[in-house]
């Protein structure tokens, strides 16, 4: 981001500013922001993480973070809103990391929805973030532009801030074999044995939404079955590839 500055924010002027970003993003309803600039003065003032990025002084993004189990380890990244496509979202999580270290924190931890596409690749692609639990409608009902209309199922990732990044590019190793398939838009699900297991998304669930409310109902409960059962069975997702599908290592258990 050229001419950006990322910064702690404490006064509540800031933080109604961001609030008021942030209902912009998900599309919320007036005086329905994801977040009120009351709680996170709280959580600021209580010593957690609360950072709003500017360009030419104006504010771009922001992320919510608060300390998490275990204590003295873990930090839990709460909500994280960017404007698109300027590096923002990277830079205020680089800034959570660089924050999180100083804080003598080991691993961040957030929520993100397992059928956008653009945020599975950001969180395991170019933060090396991996799920580790699948959450069923996790907020219960929501009425943002965003989730409108949809369950708000979740993965839990964590971010290993000790461990290396990954490479971008994910080989597939032999015998990896689809679970679930993009197939002309919709997901088409098949039963396999292998190791390693793929599971597609489709190209764009917001407009899907919008668009084939039936489609999209479809893509949730194909991925909740898919990839919400191979975590429940202790399988590891090991990466994203080409953009679109998750690669999972089932557990292989040696007798």
């Amino acid at each position: 981001m050229n001419g950006s500055t990322i910064r702690e924010l404490h006064m509540m002027e800031d933080l109604d500013a961001v609030s008021l970003l942030y209902a912009d993003i998900w599309g919320s309803q007036p005086g329905s922001s994801p977040i009120s600039a009351e709680v996170m003065r709280a959580l600021s003032h209580a010593g957690n993480y609360v950072a709003g990025a500017y360009e030419d002084g104006r504010l771009v993004g922001a992320s919510v973070a608060f300390f998490g189990e275990p204590i003295g380890t873990s930090l839990h990244s709460h909500i994280t809103g960017a404007v698109v496509g300027r590096g923002v979202g990277l830079a205020l999580k680089t800034h959570q990391r660089q924050w999180a270290l100083a804080h003598r924190l080991r691993r961040i931890t957030w929520t993100f929805d397992p059928l956008i596409r653009r945020n599975a690749y950001f969180n395991l692609t170019k933060l090396g973030a991996r799920p580790e639990e699948y959450l069923t409608s996790f907020y219960g009902a929501m009425d943002d532009t965003i989730n409108g209309g949809d369950e708000s199922d979740r993965v839990l990732a964590a971010w290993d801030l000790t461990a290396p990044f990954p490479p971008e590019a994910v080989e597939l190793p032999a015998g990896a074999a689809h679970s679930l398939r993009n197939h002309e838009g919709r997901p088409e699900t098949a039963a396999t044995g292998a190791e390693t297991v793929l599971i597609d998304l489709p190209d764009d669930i917001e407009a899907l939404r919008l668009a084939d409310p039936g489609a999209a109902r479809a893509w949730r409960l194909a991925v909740r079955e898919t990839l919400g059962g191979l975590l429940a069975e202790g399988a590891r997702v090991i990466g994203f590839h080409e953009r679109r599908r998750y690669v999972v290592q089932r557990t292989t258990t040696h007798v």
